[in-house]
């Protein structure tokens, strides 16, 4: 790459850095900081303690990169940058410092019973300063802002810059990962040699990753053994690091194109009690959890990540907690503990469809598991198959599909997933509400998943778990990739709010999950077929006349329309636009980063307007 390019992308970082300095966190919009143009994450290792004495997540998380779009669109076509502008950034970027983190990590990998941080009083008093994790060692390292960040007498030489979207977190330690070290590696390396300059060991540790990210979807558990064990790796060098009020950013001295820059890295880190990303509280019980509950901001809170829409990636995770609670993720299996030492178990969960960052949710709680008594068992088994499609239906619908997603294990490409109307699932609840959930929810989810198979087919993910959510939770329900949060409001109002309301959480498989907008203000796109599409499936559940099922319709798209007009009259003109941004939707900066429109305005996360107003299009 020439240095004409590697000017224009620190150009381009340098005036994301100046945008977030004038982005004011209680303002409208959510900022997307992460330069997935240069760097895309294709894989997420996160290992993490929960402690709920002192209210923490803390452990480590390794991502695996691949070179983004725009460095290698800018590297073939030597596209050239404005020297004049680049310069001007370079006096803008001059007194922003940098920094080593000075703190000693003593590190575990997945398969020890904990990580314990060793961390000295003065690193601890650092990272009370919200916008640099580690000012006061600046001077203890010795480091000063002009040599770190920009030469102001050959700004050509700067460093490239990797930018992650992050808030409210503890950044400890960032490293480089030795995949190199790992055994059996050999054969992701092709022709190349284990042994040679420094240079070169860097080129074949990114060279192994490129493999292993690219490997095809039929290899995808050689793909996941390697992910582990490389994660597991140890440390070959730290990195510069310095944070942001919603970034985290990350530099190594010398590199300053993306594709030498290490693609597989390590952050050490701890999540804060007052992390606007989880919550922790009691459940019904009285009993302590804590769970993501659907924030504005996403995950950042939780894991740094890349959080645009464009930023797929699989993940896997494993997480230790007290023997008493139970782990919930969105993964693909259903995970067993496994007991580490007396009082500790470990609970590990993955998933090999790419998905934004957004995506991942976790609930950590003392929740029991609702079991069905034998005889209502056979009731909902015969419910199973009540709405499959009539067999020449069936090998009509299913014949030769062809998807055009990205590369993964795709469920509509597996015959034995294409004929399964209900998939697995479970339930989980608060001691209290096991009576509840028994009478109307055990019964109702095989119908709304039959119901759903019947209208739409395959089923997107291979399970279900559903999880009635603390009495905090502000909304009715939440999707996410293999799990689902309900409100203890459904269910009271009987198999009615609840069953529409499952039925809505389901379509989010379809619409939300598995298809998701290129741009996250257009929430509209998912949040109003499900709607749309949770009056079918409830209509079919039920097994109605068609008299019925148009009485029944009749009757609620007179109360939306009197929600819809009540919303439409006391509210701000500007949340009841379904595109906000207009003709610049799904727009990005050269580098990748965007803006959430009225992403964190308060008001618009009780409004009904992008559920209601575009399901009258679609009626």
């Amino acid at each position: 790459m020439n240095m004409e390019n590697a000017q224009q992308m620190n150009t381009e970082n340098a005036q994301q850095m100046n945008t977030e300095t004038h982005l004011d966190p209680m303002k409208d919009d959510l900022p997307l900081m992460a330069n997935t143009s240069y760097m895309l994450v294709k894989h997420y290792v996160l290992d993490l303690d929960v402690d709920f004495k002192s209210k923490v997540i803390e452990g480590s998380i390794v991502l695996f990169f691949e070179t983004g779009s725009q460095y290698r669109k800018t590297s073939s076509a030597g596209k050239e940058c404005c020297q004049s502008q680049f310069d001007e950034t370079c006096k803008m970027r001059a007194s922003e410092p940098c920094h080593i983190p000075m703190i000693n990590v003593s590190t575990c990998s997945s398969k020890t019973e904990c990580n314990d941080f060793a961390v000295s009083g003065k690193e601890e008093e650092a990272t009370s300063d919200e916008n640099s994790n580690h000012s006061n060692n600046e001077q203890a390292s010795g480091i000063s802002s002009s040599k770190d960040c920009c030469d102001l007498e050959d700004c050509g030489n700067k460093d490239f810059l990797l930018v992650l979207d992050c808030c409210d977190l503890s950044v400890l330690k960032v490293e480089e990962v030795d995949v190199a070290a790992v055994s059996g590696i050999e054969k992701f390396t092709r022709s190349a040699k284990l042994t040679g300059v420094s240079k070169e060991l860097e080129n074949l540790r990114n060279r192994i990753v490129q493999e292993l990210v690219t490997l095809p979807a039929d290899r995808w558990k050689e793909q996941l053994y390697y992910f582990t064990h490389c994660s597991q790796a140890p440390g070959c060098g730290e990195l510069l690091f310095s944070t942001g009020t919603w970034s985290l950013e990350i530099r190594k001295s010398g590199i300053q194109t993306p594709a030498d820059f290490p693609h597989a890295i390590r952050i050490w880190y701890k999540t804060k009690p007052e992390g606007r990303s989880v919550t922790w509280t009691t459940d019904q019980s009285g009993r302590p959890c804590v769970y993501t509950m659907g924030s504005p901001i996403n995950n950042r809170a939780l894991f740094p990540c890349q959080e645009p829409p464009i930023a797929l990636s699989t993940w896997q995770a494993s997480v230790r907690t007290a023997a008493d609670f139970v782990v919930l993720m969105s993964g693909e299996n259903s995970a067993e503990p496994v007991q580490l030492q007396e009082g500790i178990l470990s609970w590990y969960y993955y998933v090999s469809m790419p998905m934004p960052a957004s995506t991942f949710t976790i609930a950590v709680g003392c929740w029991q598991e609702v079991k069905q008594q034998s005889f209502k068992q056979k009731a909902a088994i015969g419910t199973n198959t009540e709405f499959s499609l009539p067999s020449s239906q069936t090998d009509l619908r299913w014949h030769e599909e062809v998807c055009g997603h990205v590369e993964y294990p795709c469920r509509f490409q597996n015959p034995a997933a294409r004929l399964q109307a209900v998939i697995p699932y479970r339930v989980f609840a608060p001691w209290c509400l096991m009576e509840s959930c028994e009478e109307y929810l055990l019964q109702l989810i095989p119908q709304c998943l039959s119901a759903a198979y019947a209208t739409l087919g395959t089923h997107p993910f291979s399970r279900l778990d559903v999880l009635i959510v603390p009495s905090n939770f502000s909304s009715l329900g939440m999707a996410s990739p293999h799990i689902i949060f309900l409100s203890q409001s459904v269910l009271p109002g009987g198999s009615h709010l609840c069953g529409t309301r499952l039925c809505h959480e389901i379509a989010h498989a379809w619409f939300g999950l598995a298809i998701g907008a290129r741009d996250w203000t257009e929430e509209w796109l998912s949040e109003g077929f499900a709607t749309f599409l949770e009056d079918i499936f409830w209509a079919r559940a039920q097994q109605l006349s068609h008299d019925e099922i148009k009485g029944q319709q009749e009757l609620k798209a007179l109360l939306r329309w009197r929600r819809l007009r009540d919303e439409v009259q006391n509210s701000e003109e500007e949340l009841q636009v379904l595109r906000p941004k207009k003709e610049s939707t799904g727009e990005l900066s050269e580098s990748g980063a965007s803006v959430v429109k009225y992403g964190l305005k308060a008001e618009k996360i009780f409004m009904q307007v992008h559920y209601l107003k575009w399901i009258y299009k679609l009626l």
